[in-house]
């Protein structure tokens, strides 16, 4: 018995034959048993920001409520203003009833001094007038406009304060009108409210 024997069913099994030459690329291996194969790449859109800007800064899409706060606030000043300058004019449709009752008239060197109070009652209605109608300027600017309405509303706060200090014996209106500047001050400042003026807009940059 040889080993050398092709016929021999005992003898070692044939040699396999030499792969053939040339290059060959290695089979990549398909997915494990039970793991599904990984889906194709989709690109993502890029998300959309109020002002329609891809990938632009986000702002708030509706008025925050402390800046709401400020806006409904900065009414209350405007409505306080126009009572603080109704006052005046009931003090200047009273003045000479009330300077003939202090015996005014008649002398020439207090008459002169009753005009010039009489004069420095209606500059007071006037700019309380004023004051009323920027007011009403501003609250309506909350909806479109930029930061400068922000920046105004706590420059009227602050000289609402001046108001209310000249009229705190006007039956509490001045002590109103004290705490509710305070508060719009505080409230125009916050960084909601700085974040809702400064918010990207269609056409421009507004007031």
């Amino acid at each position: 018995m040889s080993f050398g024997d092709p016929n021999n069913p005992y003898g070692p099994p044939p040699q396999q034959p030499p792969a053939s030459s040339g290059y060959s690329y290695p089979q990549q291996p398909g997915p494990g048993y039970g793991v599904p194969p990984a889906p194709p790449y989709q690109q993502q859109p890029y998300p959309q920001y109020p002002g329609g800007y891809p990938g632009g800064p986000a702002g708030p899409a509706a008025i925050p409520g402390i800046t709401r706060a400020a806006q409904i606030l900065v009414g209350v000043l405007a409505l306080a203003h126009l009572g603080v300058a109704g006052l005046y004019a009931w003090q200047l449709s009273k003045w000479d009833e009330t300077m003939a009752e202090a015996g005014i008239t008649g002398d020439a060197e207090a008459e002169r001094f009753a005009d010039l109070g009489k004069g420095v009652v209606v500059f007071f209605m006037s700019l309380a007038v004023v004051f009323a109608i920027l007011g009403l300027v501003l609250l309506l600017q909350y909806a479109k406009g930029g930061n400068a309405v922000r920046v105004c509303s706590i420059v009227y706060g602050s000289f609402a304060i001046v108001t209310g200090i000249f009229t705190l014996a006007a039956y509490g209106l001045g002590l109103v009108i004290l705490v509710v500047a305070i508060l719009v001050i505080v409230f125009a400042a916050k960084r909601a409210s700085a974040e809702w003026f400064r918010r990207p807009r269609h056409g421009g940059a507004h007031l």
